[in-house]
């Protein structure tokens, strides 16, 4: 294996260990940070192939520690319907070969994401909104999970302001990670984006995100997770604005 190949590895191990912490610190964060760091020095639907794996694996775990599957499942499938089908859209985007445009487009995505998770408030939408908002947010999350691999905007504010208590969020915020994950596997493989070469490596990240998670687990006694998220975000604000204008400097 040459010198370049063990670079790649391991950027590609750091970036899981470091995703896995802000999950393990947060519950959530893995997608974003692995998108964000891995777009750093790869094609967008090359970062999103390979994180598909460790998505599913840490999100599935997530999913099944919650206390009440069927409820939260009864409460959001028109979501995550739509989320499924606003993704295999949005997926000709992220696939269709334009490397800068997707790449700014993933950089706006976290970015709006950091700087609407720093300064607005908390979403409360009424009850009765939900039948009619539920399937349009999740058609918009599906576009953008397809066209930039991230899927937290506008699923998570939305989804926090439904009234979960925090075991049932963070139950509900896994089922629309998992949901937004197979989606995105299936709008790859559709495309003939999705390699056995990707699924190998996405495969061995599995290791490096689940050891990230721990360590994550284990930081969170020692440090507020508010203020993690605090900073957290504030990076993600400056990785989103340097894959901005990555290809306006080429």
């Amino acid at each position: 294996m040459t010198n370049i190949d063990i670079g790649f590895l391991a950027a590609i191990t750091v970036t899981f260990v470091l995703a896995g912490v802000v999950k393990g610190v947060t519950g959530m964060g893995l997608p974003t940070v692995a998108m964000g760091l891995l777009g750093l020095f790869m094609p967008p639907v090359a970062a999103a192939g390979l994180l598909l794996l460790p998505s599913f694996v840490t999100n599935i775990w997530q999913l099944c520690a919650g206390p009440d599957f069927r409820g939260i499942l009864l409460r959001l499938w028109p979501m995550m319907a739509a989320i499924v089908v606003g993704t295999q859209i949005g997926i000709q985007l992220l696939t269709g070969g334009a490397a800068g445009w997707t790449t700014s487009a993933l950089g706006a995505a976290l970015f709006i994401y950091a700087a609407y998770s720093l300064m607005a408030r908390p979403l409360v939408v009424p009850l009765h909104l939900m039948r009619f908002l539920s399937p349009l947010i999740g058609l918009v999350t599906g576009l953008l999970t397809g066209a930039t691999g991230v899927f937290v905007m506008p699923a998570v504010p939305y989804i926090q302001s439904m009234g979960f208590d925090r075991d049932m969020l963070v139950q509900a915020l896994g089922l629309s990670f998992t949901v937004s994950t197979v989606a995105l596997a299936l709008g790859l493989a559709s495309q003939a984006a999705l390699q056995i070469h990707d699924l190998g490596l996405s495969t061995l990240a599995i290791v490096p995100a689940l050891l990230g998670m721990w360590l994550g687990q284990w930081v969170r006694q020692f440090v507020s997770p508010a203020r993690f998220r605090r900073w957290f975000l504030m990076c993600l604000l400056a990785l989103g604005t340097e894959l901005i204008a990555r290809p306006f400097w080429n």
